[in-house]
């Protein structure tokens, strides 16, 4: 097998997943004592654990005034909507864009478009199915503002899921970040609100596929409103 062909199989394992794939693997191990069947049934596991923690390159798009997609995932939801209080960007709605991730999509979270993160606001919560409306207000979630270089702010939300029971964000208040830059995980389907600033045109649909650093989201030049 080329080294091509390996690559489009074999991905990278964000280093998050290590401890979970061991005990699935030594879960499989103890079930081919138990009774060979069982044992596969146990690699089988162990190889899904692997392929959700999966952390595959991206290539980011180079376009200027563009935001990209921050999660694998459907587009479940497009609508105006009032930002979590603690994002702290006011009362005044802001155009909404949901992506839903199953269990089968990749969880690394990356940053839509370049700038500095303001705020990092954890809130606990329920963990309702993450594809209803309300799990936007009722689940935990895990938020961030980032400020880019325009002076223009917008919000990004983690919401745990009805299997999620941990939302994973590494980076800090004061970190500047690029456009594609990992920021966070979370763990067995959930889902991610992106609340674009003001000028931005969203350039997706509902039911649209999603790639993590890649799928351009949202138009920020402003262009599409003058036209």
């Amino acid at each position: 097998m080329s080294v091509s062909m390996l690559s489009t199989f074999v991905k990278p394992m964000h280093p998050e997943g290590r401890r979970f794939v061991a005990i699935a693997a030594g879960i499989a191990v103890l079930l081919f004592f138990l009774w060979e069947p069982l044992g596969w049934i146990g690699v089988g596991l162990t190889i899904w654990v692997y392929y959700f923690f999966r952390d595959p390159e991206r290539v980011v798009p180079m376009r200027p005034d563009i935001m990209v997609s921050p999660a694998d995932g459907v587009v479940s939801m497009l609508e105006p909507a009032v930002p979590p209080a603690e994002l702290g960007l006011g009362e005044t709605e802001m155009l909404r864009v949901s992506v839903f991730m199953s269990v089968f999509n990749c969880h690394v979270n990356r940053l839509p478009a370049e700038g500095r993160i303001e705020k990092v606001a954890y809130r606990p919560g329920k963990f309702l199915n993450a594809s209803l409306d309300k799990a936007s207000v009722d689940n935990e979630r895990n938020g961030i503002t980032v400020a880019m270089a325009d002076g223009r702010r917008y919000g990004v939300v983690q919401i745990a899921g009805l299997v999620a029971r941990r939302i994973l964000c590494w980076s800090k208040e004061g970190d500047t970040l690029k456009r594609g830059d990992r920021f966070g995980l979370i763990r067995f389907g959930s889902r991610l609100d992106i609340y674009l600033p003001d000028g931005a045109t969203p350039m997706v649909r509902i039911g649209q596929t999603m790639l993590a650093g890649e799928t351009v989201i949202a138009d920020l030049s402003g262009s599409l409103h003058e036209s």
